[in-house]
């Protein structure tokens, strides 16, 4: 008899759904994916319906349903929090408790109302949810764990060390000293928004000097040598109001908070860089720590500050541990994952499988996908132009039009779990041109031009090509290209500053190449995606380079796309020259005019 468990996390960002059989993952998606809501928090009903579907079961069939965290203990938080601030933080209060009274204290009412579901329902710990989703996956039978993250009932970090078919954790930091919470200030005092816009902060720090390091250990944290620290609540005002900071942050840090969408300074690019080594110093104390107390080989990462692929490139570099691994969905969307592997190792007891010494991850494809028959039906019901190929026609053309600087969309196979593109939903051009990134950037994504894209290399050629010994499947890890490939700069390059920095070209991959010489490596296996490495392998096969530029399939501020509907209309709206879904490959000059404006279905249902 097949044993079920579902997973869930929802009501605060990134909600989600989890479905394992037998401790194996079967099935999962963020809610934003079908909603089109970026980020979306509400109940994943829609990820629960896909993940059920998938696997061709009922709700009855469901051995217990797993939330990520415990409602009430949250509340609690809440109320202490507010009344260690009496008359403060009202207005604050008065808005988060609608959702409060409304759901979130109901929760175990409102799963069953649903699903129409009267089985067991569990609710793990926050960051014993993220704890499982890091261990559990991993190859490692026994290691430690490290999550962090914003916070979750009252800890807003945690370690601990995962045997076989459990998971302990020895020591947190709690609330309100977080690093998450700590990295989300200088986001939003950056003028980029809270819970998505902390990349953004990652990315813009390599233009920046270290500028404000000192100021921030002197005024706003007390680090201690275990990687523990003390927040000084004077500055923020996370705990009872409507902003992350206050206007004493403001006077410390040289005036008042970057207003969005408004020109980027230095200033800004310093705050970036300088709240980026503090949070790398701490990631690094933290881990040295762990490997003191516990004495493990093995290194396991959950958490939102998880998705920092800088600190775990560094922590990586620093040997402080033989291996590390990260889990792909570390934020909140993962919690879904790990309350689902809770529920299925310690509520039921059972074992844990692992016998090779890859993931149990599977490059997480575990989303929708359409078949041929299911995408031919949608070009007829919209009466769009496509060429159909069989498999090795469209590998051939896609890469030749790669070489020709061509911008593909490239929808194939199952979706990715996580917050990641790895070549299921993705825009894919050539690593070598030096006018890629600034194309992609303005004319595809229209985002922010300092943004670096990400390489995806051949798992077999990762080391010819950058600093890293090891594959990277999830772009978790940064690491230098290798010097060979890398160009050297002239002297008046040198001399530049802050953005001026970011159309040199600084190696035979420019696009994919940073303005410090790393870039956020994402390794292709054949056993993962056969069909994506293929691709690669035959773009190699042409041009002696065996690495491509990979970015999300989405534009600025909508999801990545989940359907053919979603993949055509983000092709048509913006610059892309090609767009792959399936084995139908499209032209955007022979598509019918598009009018935006036209009643298209929010959503390509079939029958």
């Amino acid at each position: 008899m097949k044993s079920y468990i579902l997973g869930i996390s929802a009501y605060y960002h990134d909600s989600a759904a989890c479905l394992i059989c037998d401790g194996e993952i079967i099935a999962a998606a963020q809610e934003e994916r079908f909603t089109r809501v970026k980020h979306d928090h509400s109940f994943p009903k829609n990820a629960i319906s896909f993940c059920l579907r998938y696997a061709a079961i009922s709700v009855e069939q469901l051995d217990a349903v797993a939330f990520y965290d415990k409602p009430i203990i949250k509340f609690n938080r809440l109320l202490e929090t507010y009344m260690s601030f009496p008359g403060r933080g009202l207005k604050s209060f008065l808005m988060a408790m609608p959702l409060w009274l409304k759901d979130k204290l109901w929760m175990q009412d409102l799963i069953s109302k649903e699903l129409k579901y009267k089985g067991k329902i569990l609710f793990p710990e926050h960051h014993e949810s993220h704890a499982a989703s890091a261990f559990f996956p991993s190859p490692f039978k026994q290691a430690a764990f490290l999550t962090i993250d914003g916070v979750g009932e009252w800890a807003t970090s945690s370690y601990g060390v995962g045997t076989d078919n459990r998971v302990e954790i020895i020591s947190e930091l709690h609330y309100p000293h977080s690093l998450g919470l700590l990295y989300s200030a200088f986001t939003y005092f950056t003028g980029f928004k809270v819970n998505s816009g902390e990349y953004k902060v990652m990315g813009l720090a390599p233009y920046g000097e270290p500028k404000y390091v000192h100021r921030i250990y002197d005024n706003l944290i007390d680090l201690c040598d275990d990687g523990s620290f003390k927040m000084n609540m004077e500055y923020f005002n996370y705990n009872t109001g409507l902003t992350m900071t206050n206007d004493k942050f403001a006077k410390l840090f040289d005036g008042p908070p970057r207003k969005p969408e408004t020109k980027l300074t230095q200033r800004e690019m310093d705050l970036a860089r300088s709240v980026q080594d503090v949070t790398e110093e701490i990631m690094i104390r933290m881990a040295r720590n762990i490997r003191e107390v516990t004495n493990e080989k093995y290194l396991c990462l959950a958490g939102g500050v998880a998705l920092n692929c800088v600190g775990n490139g560094k922590l990586l570099k620093e040997n402080i541990f033989e291996d590390i691994w990260i889990q792909p969905a570390a934020g909140d969307a993962g919690g879904a994952l790990g309350a689902a592997m809770i529920a299925y190792h310690h509520y039921l007891n059972k074992p844990v499988e692992k016998g090779s010494n890859r993931d149990l991850q599977k490059g997480s494809y575990f989303g929708t996908e359409y078949n041929d028959d299911e995408i031919e039906k949608f070009i007829k019901k919209y009466e769009l132009h496509a060429h159909k190929l069989n498999s090795d026609e469209l590998i051939e053309k896609v890469t030749d039009l790669i070489i020709k600087e061509k911008v593909i969309g490239w929808f194939q196979g199952r979706m990715e779990y996580g917050p990641r593109a790895l070549g299921a939903r993705s825009i894919i051009g050539d690593a070598r041109s030096s006018e890629m990134q600034k194309k992609m950037n303005l004319k595809i994504k229209y985002r922010e031009s300092f943004r670096p894209f990400a390489p995806t290399v051949l798992a077999e050629k990762v080391s010819e090509w950058f600093e890293l010994d090891r594959e990277s499947p999830y772009m978790l890890l940064v690491a230098d290209v290798k010097k060979e490939k890398q160009r050297i700069m002239t002297d008046e390059e040198k001399e530049l500053w802050g953005i001026e920095k970011l159309n040199i070209i600084r190696s035979e991959i420019p696009a994919v190449t940073h303005v410090d010489y790393s870039a956020r490596i994402q390794t292709v296996h054949k056993d993962d995606n056969p069909r994506y490495h293929r691709l690669i392998e035959k773009f190699y096969e042409k041009t002696g380079c065996p690495v491509i530029v990979n970015t999300s399939f989405n534009v600025r501020g909508e999801p990545i796309v989940e359907s053919p509907l979603d993949a055509y209309k983000c092709f048509m709206r913006t610059e892309m020259d090609n767009l792959a879904i399936g084995n139908f490959l499209f032209y955007k000059n022979e598509q019918p005019k598009f009018n935006d404006e036209i009643d298209w279905k929010a959503k390509y249902e079939l029958d």
